[in-house]
């Protein structure tokens, strides 16, 4: 299931960020929607982790103002786990020594060690975000690892994990959250495979990339732009501004920043709209 075949069309991957991402996300794409454009029109949604949250919602059509302010109901305070237990997963990551498979195998280890919250209350809060139950029609790619063998694994609507239980594995950081049973196997957060799994869009027309992590992880030096990419296909690429950086703060769990991360998002919305917008219409040109 790692290899998706055949053209995605106008394509949105939504990227890694924690909470505060997560927050961003929401707000950049409910604030796009209000700026006439929306993603949820895409031909192909591909969501990790803070991704899979706000991508499960946009591709089933749910409205993403709900999540303006974090919903009482998503589970309360969530354990954010152990510090030592995330100093030993960032180091076992950060190993250069280490064969990539072997590292994630590793930490697939501590992962199913870590005294974190319970799959079911990390389901049930994901649940909660998404609104949703069941696949939507239009098709969204959730990236995970296996914790065993470290091997990636996409979920798509084919695939017979539950919608919830895929969002939630995609979201389980080691350490932080559990790894996420399906199938009789369990999964870990998909930013491990690949980052955002920008990847996984190969053969899209038109590419909108909204990378609430990219400051932290690398993905981008600047808060987004305009360039083409195999073909001459429009690519689109969203980070958080400095402005909106310096509303994140260094800890991308902290709930408390919830609130201000959503309103930075879609204060970017105005700016990337008539980016994005024409990016979308040059699909049907």
């Amino acid at each position: 299931m790692d290899e998706v075949p055949g053209s995605a069309g106008r394509t949105v991957v939504l990227g890694p960020g924690g909470l505060v991402g997560t927050a961003w996300l929401a707000g950049l794409v409910a604030g796009l929607r209000h700026e006439g454009v929306d993603l949820g029109e895409a031909d192909l949604i591909i969501g990790t982790s803070a991704g899979a949250i706000v991508g499960a919602a946009l591709a089933t059509g749910q409205g993403l103002d709900r999540l303006a302010v974090l919903p009482a109901g998503s589970g309360g305070s969530p354990r954010q786990g152990d510090p030592e237990q995330l100093v030993g997963v960032f180091s076992v990551l950060g190993d250069a020594d280490l064969d990539p498979v072997e590292k994630l195998r590793r930490v697939g280890r501590l992962a199913v060690a870590a005294e974190t919250i319970s799959e079911q209350q990390h389901i049930a809060q994901m649940q909660y975000l998404i609104a949703a139950h069941q696949w939507p029609s239009r098709r969204l790619l959730i990236p995970a690892v296996d914790a065993e063998t470290g091997e990636p694994v996409v979920w798509d609507s084919a695939s017979g994990a539950p919608l919830p239980a895929a969002v939630a594995s995609s979201t389980a950081f080691p350490g932080a959250a559990p790894p996420i049973t399906i199938n009789g196997r369990r999964y870990m957060d998909g930013a491990l495979r690949a980052g955002a799994n920008i990847d996984l869009a190969e053969g899209a027309s038109v590419l909108v990339a909204l990378e609430p992590g990219a400051h932290r992880f690398g993905s981008t030096d600047e808060a987004g732009g305009d360039t083409a990419g195999p073909g001459g296909h429009p690519v689109v690429t969203i980070a958080p501004d400095p402005a909106a950086v310096e509303v994140f703060g260094p800890d991308l769990g902290d709930r408390s920043v919830w609130q201000p991360a959503y309103q930075a998002g879609t204060r970017q919305a105005a700016e990337a709209a008539e980016r994005v917008r024409a990016a979308w219409q040059s699909a049907h040109r």
